[in-house]
């Protein structure tokens, strides 16, 4: 049965007059939870929908606004697929049909819902203009203006990177309207402004927001945000500062919070304050997550602090947190760095990796291999190359530049020949450093 017929006879079954039939309202929203699904899915043709929508637009009730918000919203979020490349666009096309067929109205009523979701469709597109255009459509029907259809115009507007356009409907457009923004509506541009590297103005927002108070007041979501944006602008100062500002403010930092400042502390090399931070949020009752440990570890690592590295890996283990191939691979580059890969203690880290379950990467086997040509232990390095193939891990350029380098160095001039002959017949093309080793071969 073709996917039309399926949608059609649901609404063949309501012509049954028998007790078990669905009711003449329940067919239509029954076809529309069907499409519903089908466009999550990702398996919903244009073709499918628009058949659904003449038959809906056919039907004496209408369909209750909660099962057409549905349809549209997953429409909205659905990505390109086989059978639809550009769902978005699908969900205005079918609402403009609505709009022009004289029923339309009264059998797919809409809410500020509707628009808010038709609104994202076009933000979705990177096309504004048109969500401006349906939020003018919304105007002339008379519903109330709610925060929620600004929310999704803000998003748009700085998707598109007008910031300063959503700032001015913040602040100008929404409150000539008699629409209050709430915390989503100001948090919206916090993120803009800090992925612009604007974090500064984020900061003076967030005063704004503090002053104006109430359903505008600042939570915790809104101070990572900054703090986060700050970080990453170098401005470890002022983070901290805005932190202390929070905690005076009543709003408990969470683990999303302690995760921004260990980690931007731990890559200014200031691990005595990251450290600090770590045992704050422990005895504040805050859970570190495997974000936050791994972070502690590459911080230390670099300073070639390995005792403290494993040390916090070791507290991370009684925590019951199962480290993942980053970690290790974090540790072992550790060793590498100290010249210690040698080190009976380094290897185990390696093999403790696989009988935890923890699959190594093409940096994990890199990391070894390049340790063992560096210590001219290349029938080592060999076999760790051999068991990154044997687990079904194809050798980078990386590491075959690793080996070339390792065996060119200590003389295994005929391993060099053959390892560049299989490059060749894998199509890895040599860099000019492998270029410089073998040019005398």
């Amino acid at each position: 049965m073709s996917s039309r017929a399926r949608l059609s006879s649901i609404f063949a079954a309501t012509a049954s007059s028998t007790a078990s039939s669905p009711s003449p309202r329940s067919a239509p929203i029954d076809a529309l939870a069907a499409a519903t699904e089908r466009a999550r899915a990702g398996t919903l043709r244009p073709a499918d929908a628009h058949h659904l929508f003449d038959q809906l637009l056919r039907q004496p009730t209408s369909v209750p606004e909660r099962a057409l918000n549905g349809f549209l919203a997953a429409l909205a979020q659905a990505r390109p697929s086989s059978a639809c490349s550009d769902s978005p666009a699908l969900a205005v096309a079918l609402f403009n049909r609505r709009s022009r067929n004289s029923a339309g109205p009264r059998v797919l009523p809409t809410t500020v819902h509707t628009y808010a979701i038709l609104m994202d469709c076009c933000c979705r597109a990177r096309r504004p203009d048109l969500a401006f255009a349906f939020f003018g459509r919304f105007l002339r029907t008379g519903l109330a203006i709610s925060a929620i259809l600004f929310n999704s115009l803000l998003k748009g507007l700085c998707d598109a990177k007008r910031t300063d356009e959503s700032l001015d409907v913040l602040l100008c457009r929404m409150p000539e309207l008699g629409c209050v923004p709430n915390v989503i509506s100001y948090s919206v541009l916090l993120k803009s402004f800090c992925s612009e590297k604007k974090s500064q103005r984020a900061v003076e927002l967030l005063q704004i927001m503090a002053k104006e108070g109430g359903v505008c007041s600042p939570n915790v979501v809104s101070y990572n945000t900054v703090i986060d944006g700050l970080f990453k602008e170098c401005e470890v100062a002022k983070a901290c500062d805005l932190f202390h500002e929070m905690v005076q403010q009543g709003i408990s930092p969470d683990v999303m919070t302690y995760s921004s400042i260990i980690r931007a502390l731990g890559k200014a090399r200031a691990m005595d304050k990251a450290e600090m931070f770590f045992r704050q949020m422990v005895d504040k009752g805050v859970q570190p997550d495997i974000f936050i440990y791994t972070n502690l570890i590459h911080g230390y690592a670099t300073l070639g602090q390995w005792k403290e590295a494993v040390r916090v890996f070791n507290l991370m283990v009684d925590d019951g947190i199962v480290p993942d191939h980053h970690i290790f691979n974090i540790l072992i580059h550790a060793y590498d760095a100290r010249g210690m890969m040698g080190d009976a203690d380094a290897m185990l880290i390696f093999h403790e990796m696989k009988q935890q379950g923890v699959k190594s990467d093409v940096v994990t086997y890199l990391n070894v291999i390049a340790a063992f040509c560096r210590m001219g232990r290349l029938d080592d390095a060999m076999d760790i190359f051999t068991q990154m193939i044997d687990q079904g891990l194809p050798p980078n350029q990386a590491v075959y530049h690793c080996l070339i380098k390792g065996f060119c160095t200590h003389g295994g001039l005929v391993k060099v020949k053959e390892l560049l002959s299989e490059m060749i017949s894998k199509g890895i093309l040599l860099d000019w450093q492998d270029e410089g080793s073998v040019e005398n071969i």
